[in-house]
């Protein structure tokens, strides 16, 4: 029987009953997904092996073969193996020394993807016996599962690694979705990265690059929306990223794989101040196409620079200083330490080539604070390098209930102008342009059509957009504040007082009436 996408999926939620009640939700992610990678690298392993078994009847060709594959999975390293040993008495040992030994065996493809993991941790999965009992039943929650290629059933226009990789996708969704306010580091909503991917229209031969990169979603989401334009019929991407968190990027890393993008380039560590991704004189690398879902309001943003330890200021804090950035990234001027949102945005303007735009999501508070963020956001606007900014609902992300908003910046732009949308309310017939879910707020598709409509017709439209001059936003002392410039203002109801005044009167005399009953009532009883 064909393995579906909602096979996956069934099999990843037994694995979260497992450890359900046992271990935080926003832990389950770590254990689960790797097991998942495991099993699909076993058995694709094992399948391809098994094929030029098949096509060479020579052992020595067929073994020469085998030793050409992209990735090798020694026999104690394969899933196969950990579950004929599931009752063994250190089997959380054993899975670490098979994620090693996956790691020793491929260094090019899978180097440090593991070694944020511990199985074998009493002090995350319980003491000994729960300890196996548990690293059992997930064992076994797998086991049925086939994830062979030739196994997989695609969904529609789609091929087998997309179907496991939607699903290890919708699984980090789901776990952010549990993870609650931990979630918002590594997960960006899928129509978000939809919305996003739209909005930057990357072309094949485009570098792309995420430098907070999380679970590496939305930078998928970008090179594939450059490869539906080839038709699906070319493969290779030039995807870079960056992600300081040690869990995430071990993330990012299996997903590019499940995916069959096995060239990405996913660096771990602090964008700001250790960027990894430079040219060969050692300089910023530039990119076409800058995507993020950059971590909101980071405090200590610039601690990296210290390295020194050097204490300045008031209260011997350290002080950032734009002379301490050897890329000249904070020329215009340095983020207050509390706030990283400008540093994150600086950094990917410096990295965007000529004629490359930008697309990252931001909390609103970058359109509006003064001091040196006012005079930062001053120099991008008449560097005429901001494209647009894009109100979002709230609650829209996991992790944070506040709205949030899209800035678009282009490098070289033919226009001077600024377009503000306003998504975050209601259009003109009263409906909303989101939709209301128990918990998260959701863009349909229909909501994204009309996002990305008013973006590319960059004209102004009742309640939802307009064209900002450049005067305009001088005039507004270059506060980007939306409700500025796009007016949805809803008005109220006239009220009629006289309907008011007789209302009143109503329930006075019905007041009364109750009254006097009430009075009646307390003299029967000789109260």
């Amino acid at each position: 029987m064909a393995t579906t996408r909602k096979d996956i999926e069934a099999a990843i939620w037994r694995g979260a009953n497992t450890f359900r009640g046992a271990i935080d939700a926003a832990n389950y992610k770590d254990y689960i997904l790797p097991m998942l990678f495991v099993k699909y690298l076993s058995d694709s392993y094992l399948e391809k092996v098994e094929k030029l078994e098949q096509k060479y009847n020579d052992p020595v060709r067929a073994e020469r073969a085998i030793n050409r594959l992209p990735f090798a999975i020694k026999e104690k390293h394969r899933f196969s193996w950990l579950y004929q040993n599931r009752y063994n008495d250190n089997l959380g040992e054993l899975i670490n020394i098979a994620l090693r030994g996956i790691e020793d065996d491929n260094p090019s493809l899978f180097t440090g993807v593991f070694r944020n993991i511990d199985f074998n941790s009493e002090a995350m999965l319980g003491n000994h016996n729960q300890k196996n009992t548990r690293l059992r039943e997930l064992l076994e929650d797998f086991e049925p599962l086939d994830l062979r290629p030739s196994a997989i059933e695609p969904e529609e226009g789609k091929v087998a690694a997309d179907t496991i990789g939607d699903a290890y996708e919708y699984m980090i969704g789901e776990f952010a979705r549990q993870a609650g306010k931990k979630a918002g580091s590594f997960f960006t909503p899928s129509e978000v990265s939809e919305l996003i991917a739209r909005i930057v229209n990357p072309k094949i031969s485009d570098t792309m690059y995420d430098p907070t990169c999380g679970s590496g979603s939305l930078l998928i989401r970008t090179g594939k929306k450059a490869i539906e334009k080839e038709n699906g019929n070319i493969k290779t991407l030039a995807l870079y990223g960056q992600e300081m968190n040690g869990s995430s990027w071990s993330m990012a890393k299996m997903n590019m794989f499940l995916h069959e993008i096995m060239d990405a380039r996913i660096a771990w560590g602090d964008s700001l101040a250790n960027p990894m991704h430079l040219d060969p004189d050692g300089n910023l690398m530039q990119f076409d196409v800058i995507v993020a879902n950059m971590p909101f309001s980071q405090d200590k943003w610039a601690a990296g620079f210290n390295t020194g330890g050097e204490m300045t200021g008031k209260g011997k804090q350290f002080k950032m200083e734009a002379s301490l950035d050897k890329f000249h990234r904070f020329d215009w001027g340095v983020p207050p330490a509390s706030k990283g949102d400008w540093a994150f945005l600086l950094h990917m303007i410096a990295s965007l080539k000529s004629g490359g735009r930008i697309a990252a999501v931001a909390p609103h508070g970058v359109l509006f604070r003064g001091a040196s963020e006012g005079r930062i956001r001053q120099a991008v606007i008449e560097r005429n390098l901001l494209d647009a900014v894009i109100g979002l609902p709230a609650n829209l992300f996991y992790g944070t209930g506040i709205p949030a908003c899209i800035l678009v910046f282009k490098k070289n732009r033919n226009r001077n102008d600024v377009l503000f949308i306003d998504a975050s309310g209601k259009d003109e017939k009263g409906h909303l342009r989101y939709r209301k879910d128990k918990n998260q707020n959701r863009l349909e598709t229909k909501h994204i059509e009309d996002i990305v409509k008013a973006y590319e017709t960059r004209s102004d439209i009742i309640k939802l957009a307009h064209v900002a001059t450049l005067d305009e936003i001088k005039a507004n002392e270059y506060n980007l504040n939306i409700p500025r410039y796009v007016d949805t203002f809803e008005e109220e109801d006239l009220v009629n007082i006289e309907e008011v005044k007789n209302n009143i009167a109503n329930i006075q005399k019905e007041l009364a009436e109750v009254e006097a009953q009430m009075a009646e009532y307390l003299k029967e009883l000789g109260l």
